[in-house]
């Protein structure tokens, strides 16, 4: 059953300033591997870097750049701010955005409702919602998961695991038991894309041969090398407890970015592949779409923007400052190793790294 909702959202609000406000839950443990490859410049690219074009179509929807901000947050009044200042500025530069879990509005009430609905702020972008895995096997099917989108008027849905999280987290669920029956379950009766993610541990070869036999749209790796939840649920513990214990050794366990990005692609051969887990920057990006992913997600530098900033419109500013960011050094890395279209960055040779 869903938990209290006072519950849900302290859990929520501690969850947002642990992530943003303590270092330690940031690459804990090894880095997403992305360091280990490189491009070869070209110094003579024969390329015009204004007609380099970035452009991409995710889940039927046209972005100006392959990037989503990635999944973070929802559910309480401080996060529906955060989100609607990341939504608006995902409209304006015309990249996708994606929700946090969306588990609180099972119980739900009209601020936690509210928290989630962005259309009025990104009224064309690609929105993808969220709910987690447990709560699809025992509370949503199909045609909930169809409401849950409908609510957020988000255009697929996320389902994630985070099996690590849960395990550590005071307040988890500990049951994993036909997680991956449901999805099966739901993918084939639901009137919206379904997709499935990790939340920082990555999606290992294992996992990635079973959901490939379920009927889900695509995945998103969440590699290790970014934000740890296992850390993030380590530091609510009250006290140094077992679980504690365990969530800081295993703080940086599971499946590097990198190394998750290309067993997705061998995995889903013609689905949606998105690349996260640590991504800063568009260099990050480009090495991404290079090892097979279609798009890329990050929420980590977005919210750091969102928060740096007092007012709202300044907020915004500088989210779309960062967003543009990350935008340019795509463009300028994909004219410096020749490729004009993302289509020939994916045919792009990386190279182990010499550094």
């Amino acid at each position: 059953m869903s938990e209290p909702l006072d519950q849900a959202k302290r859990r929520k609000n501690e969850h947002l300033r642990l992530a943003l406000e303590d270092r330690s839950v940031q690459r804990p443990g090894p880095a997403n591997g992305l360091d280990r490859f490189d491009y070869e410049m070209l110094s003579m690219p024969e390329l015009n870097l204004d007609e380099i074009d970035l452009s991409c179509s995710v889940l039927g929807k046209t972005l100006r750049g392959p990037l989503l901000i990635g999944a973070m947050t929802g559910g309480t009044v401080e996060a529906g701010a955060l989100n609607e200042i990341l939504a608006e500025a995902a409209e304006r530069c015309q990249v996708g955005f994606c929700l946090g879990s969306q588990r609180a509005m099972l119980n739900g009430d009209e601020e936690v409702r509210q928290s989630f609905q962005l259309r009025k702020w990104a009224p064309k972008t690609l929105i993808i919602g969220n709910i987690g895995a447990v709560q699809l096997r025992d509370e949503v099917d199909g045609a909930k998961l169809a409401d849950l989108a409908d609510a957020a008027g988000a255009d697929a849905m996320y389902v994630h695991l985070n099996a690590l999280q849960e395990a550590v987290q005071p307040e988890g669920d500990r049951d994993w038991r036909g997680i991956h029956a449901a999805i099966a379950r739901v993918a084939g009766t639901a009137r919206v894309p379904l997709l499935v993610k990790e939340v920082g541990a990555g999606l290992g070869a294992s996992t990635l041969e079973a959901l490939a036999a379920t009927g889900v749209a695509g995945v998103e790796t969440a590699g290790v090398g970014g934000t740890s939840w296992a850390r993030i649920e380590a530091l609510r513990h009250t006290a140094r407890t077992p679980q504690s214990i365990a969530g800081t050794v295993l703080a940086g366990f599971g499946t590097p970015t990198a190394i998750s990005v290309q067993l997705a692609r061998r995995a889903f051969p013609s689905r949606l592949v998105i690349a996260s887990g640590g991504l800063r920057d568009g260099l990050q990006v480009a090495k991404c779409i290079s090892l097979g992913a279609d798009t890329a997600a990050m929420a980590y530098p977005f919210l750091v923007a969102a928060r740096q900033k007092s007012q709202r419109e300044a907020a915004v500013e500088a989210v779309v400052n960062e967003i543009e960011g990350v935008l340019e050094t795509l463009r300028i890395t994909m004219f410096l190793v020749g490729a004009p279209s993302l289509s020939h960055l994916r045919k792009t040779p990386l190279f182990p790294s010499e550094s």
